[in-house]
């Protein structure tokens, strides 16, 4: 069925939809973008019909991202980019059905993420050199680690994100979502030793709690070769991350703790997402995070 808006192309609109009512990040509008480009060239036309687009069609597309070699999650990238577009669509009574919904995609093989032993995290993290590089990059990993943060939150924390006192630090995560995670001892020590350096070195008016040598914010990417330089390329920040994620829930088995830590809506291996409180999270995370134990003597071993 033919759009009921002309010869208007809804696509950018559907795009400003995704920045400004659902609050998505650039990188993911853009990947939206990429995959309904490339549907758009794969139906090769420029203004398509998007109405009279048909069910074979949405097939052959997968077919071909599958002949083109595409992963089989970047297939499901490029359908669900399609779904979400015609869930809009619909919503503006653009179109009255999506020939995208009952469109099938190649099985995901679920890939296990990749993980530091306890020993081989702390052992990264005694790893710096001294003066502020050192200071910072220690207490850079050391929170991510701490806390489970994406790179993208710690580089959008500023100074005022981060409580010492109550050991919290407030994070903005995808979708724009806030979330409030705890920040153990250990972090908060490096977090101490770095300020004071930090106020030496920070630009006038800068607020980014991570600053570069120049005084400014640290980029996504210069943390992303910051952590992969210190760690001889073992790891990443999302590494620090995952590790966070799977020594937490060893130690406590924890499911939903982990999953509101981690700020995710949905976890392929969590039953129901589950809201817990700051006192909760707190306390499922003192009891089991190898490097929180907040409060107590500093009786456990360095290595």
């Amino acid at each position: 069925m033919s759009a009921a808006d002309g010869s208007a192309d809804p696509l950018p609109r559907f795009l400003a939809h995704l920045a400004e009512e659902r609050g998505l990040s650039p990188r993911t509008v853009d990947g939206y973008r990429r995959d309904l480009e490339a549907f758009r060239a794969f139906l090769g036309e420029t203004e398509p019909d998007w109405g009279s687009v048909s069910r074979q069609q949405v097939r052959g597309f997968v077919g071909d991202l599958h002949r083109r070699g595409l992963s089989a999650r970047s297939i499901h990238r490029a359908l669900s980019a399609l779904r979400t577009f015609y869930r809009y669509l619909i919503r503006e009574r653009l179109v009255t059905a999506s020939p995208a919904e009952q469109a099938a995609a190649p099985r995901m093989e679920r890939s296990l993420p990749r993980v530091l032993a306890p020993e081989q995290a702390a052992g990264l993290l005694q790893r710096f050199p001294e003066g502020f590089e050192g200071a910072r990059d220690r207490a850079l990993l050391e929170l991510l680690y701490s806390s489970g943060l994406r790179v993208a939150e710690a580089a959008a924390l500023d100074l005022g994100g981060v409580d010492r006192t109550a050991g919290e630090a407030r994070v903005v995560g995808k979708g724009g979502k806030t979330r409030v995670v705890p920040v153990g001892r250990k972090a908060r020590e490096a977090l101490e030793a770095y300020l004071p350096l930090r106020a030496e070195r920070a630009a006038a008016g800068e607020a980014a709690l991570f600053i570069t040598r120049r005084g400014r914010r640290m980029a996504v990417r210069t943390m992303q070769d910051r952590v992969r330089r210190l760690s001889g390329g073992a790891a990443s920040p999302h590494t620090l991350r995952h590790s966070c994620a799977s020594h937490l829930l060893e130690s406590s088995g924890d499911l939903r703790a982990v999953q509101e830590l981690l700020g995710h809506a949905n976890l392929s291996t969590t039953q129901v997402y589950t809201h817990l409180d700051i006192q909760q999270l707190s306390a499922a995370y003192d009891r089991a995070h190898p490097r929180a134990r907040r409060g107590t003597s500093d009786t456990e071993s360095e290595d």
